[in-house]
């Protein structure tokens, strides 16, 4: 194996393609009207049901939650790239994103905010914290007050991982600039006697 040294002093992550999930955080603009911006940078931040993800201080997305701390967040499936592309659309000269127009959504239960449809895991948060300083970003992390399933994506005893993912394909994102539809598993090797 030959490996190549990468400068850690500029960021690393354009170099190479790294596997992440593709999210739409909505949050609430200052006009009472929702927001909702990609990121790919968005895990569970526990085992138990808080989630995170990187936003940097200068977006709408960050304001909006520092000011009113509350968001959502949608995982949309792969047939649903186009309107995570318009979700991503600049702001115009009045600070709106026209753009999202085009994008259908329903109000959240337990918070306020909106979520996508069409999509298939569907997360209502409260802020828990803003951790600053990670260079020019930030982990916003929430605890997940109400969570919703599309049934179809569900696992269940009585059906096959594998076939599970076959019928309700995932979407990753490729950073940088690629996306990707998982439809194929396998299971993990975990040795005997191994826990979490």
């Amino acid at each position: 194996m030959s490996t190549i040294p990468l400068d850690p002093e500029v960021s690393i992550w354009e170099r190479f393609f790294t596997v992440y999930p593709l999210v739409l955080v909505g949050s609430q603009e200052p006009d009472g009207s929702f927001d909702l911006a990609p990121k790919h940078l968005a895990i569970p931040a526990s085992w138990q049901n808080h989630f995170v993800f990187v936003c940097a201080p200068h977006h709408g997305t960050y304001r909006n939650i520092r000011r009113k701390p509350e968001f959502t967040v949608s995982y949309p499936r792969p047939d649903q790239i186009v309107e995570i592309s318009l979700a991503a659309d600049p702001r115009a000269e009045d600070a709106t994103k026209p753009a999202l127009k085009a994008l259908p959504t329903f109000p959240a239960q337990m918070i306020e905010g909106v979520l996508v449809e069409g999509g298939y895991l569907f997360l209502e948060c409260r802020l828990l914290r803003i951790v600053d300083g990670l260079g020019d970003n930030s982990l916003i992390i929430g605890d997940i007050v109400a969570a919703r399933i599309d049934e179809e994506y569900l696992r269940a005893s009585d059906l096959d991982d594998q076939e599970l993912i076959h019928q309700a394909p995932l979407l990753a994102y490729l950073h940088p600039g690629r996306y990707a539809l998982i439809d194929q598993s396998y299971g993990f090797p975990f040795p005997k006697g191994f826990k979490r």
